[in-house]
């Protein structure tokens, strides 16, 4: 069966005339004759009645018009699933993040794409996230991760991962239960993390709760912050991703009250992006071709 004369027939029937059928399609009123009577010819039986005021399915046309609208659904489903195979036999996705989510959180998901993909190439640039940003807004990558939220409307965000904040004591600490309290911080010096975002999230959940926090260092490398603490020169508070790897001996806690911050991905707003990057998306998000892995 001709998937066109069916398209033509179900365009006939859409637009009540013959004559309106061959100006939509933009081919001529006897092609679309042609095809109908063709049409009718292989099925034979009458799928249209035609008078001088149009033309309209009869009753058996109106009951294949059902059969041929799912027939050229599942065709352009195909020629969808078709073209994106294609797309995905090559090109190339973008991505840049902040450090810790770039050490802890791609390498497994880069992994699995490329596995999947293999002709696809993926390069990842390490940013803070201003920098991502930047990136992101300059056409320079695709993919964007950085904590959120975000005060910007230029980017489509979601959740990937939450981080929790943790407070790293050097082993010389001694606490009389596992649980932190307050009364416990505020005995402490802390090495705090000289970057806008963590530290302003500490200072301020440290006010929320009106607690006063005695700061000794600020600084600028998380891996530094780490073992300063092994030496015991501090006590620190960082996102656990950021902590990674802990030494042996310097123990990890809760806040007396949690805090975490939430790891988004970003793409620019309101733009279309290639397969590949669509598929790494999907891969973030847990949709479309990577739906299965992630429920199962």
């Amino acid at each position: 069966m001709n998937l066109e004369h069916l398209q033509i027939f179900l365009t006939v029937v859409e637009c009540g005339s013959f004559s309106a059928a061959a100006l939509h399609l933009d081919i001529s009123q006897s092609a679309v004759s042609r095809a109908i009577a063709s049409l009718e010819a292989e099925l034979g039986v009458t799928l249209l009645t035609r008078g001088r005021f149009g033309a309209y399915p009869t009753q058996v046309g109106d009951r294949i018009l059902d059969y041929a609208r799912q027939m050229l659904d599942a065709r352009k489903q195909m020629e969808q699933e078709i073209n994106q195979a294609k797309g995905l036999q090559g090109g190339r996705v973008r991505i840049a993040s902040f450090r810790s989510a770039a050490t802890h959180l791609l390498p497994p998901l880069i992994a699995r794409f490329s596995q999947r993909f293999p002709m696809i190439e993926v390069t990842l640039t390490e940013a803070d996230p201003t920098g991502v940003e930047q990136a992101l807004r300059e056409g320079k990558v695709d993919i964007g991760l950085f904590p959120l939220p975000r005060a910007s409307e230029d980017f489509e965000t979601w959740e990937i991962a939450r981080d929790e904040f943790v407070v790293l004591l050097p082993k010389s600490v001694r606490l009389k239960t596992a649980t932190l309290t307050w009364k416990d911080l505020s005995r402490l010096s802390f090495i705090l993390y000289n970057y806008a975002e963590c530290t302003s999230a500490v200072r301020d959940h440290w006010a929320r709760w009106g607690q006063t926090i005695k700061v000794a260092y600020e600084i600028k490398e998380d891996s530094t912050i780490v073992s300063m603490v092994a030496q015991g020169l501090g006590a620190a508070i960082l996102p656990r991703l950021a902590a990674l790897p802990i030494p042996a001996g310097v123990q990890v806690r809760s806040l007396p009250e949690p805090l975490e911050r939430i790891i988004g991905a970003a793409v620019l707003a309101n733009v279309l992006h290639p397969p590949a990057v669509f598929a790494f998306i999907d891969l973030l998000r847990g949709t479309g071709l990577f739906a299965e892995e992630h429920t199962s």
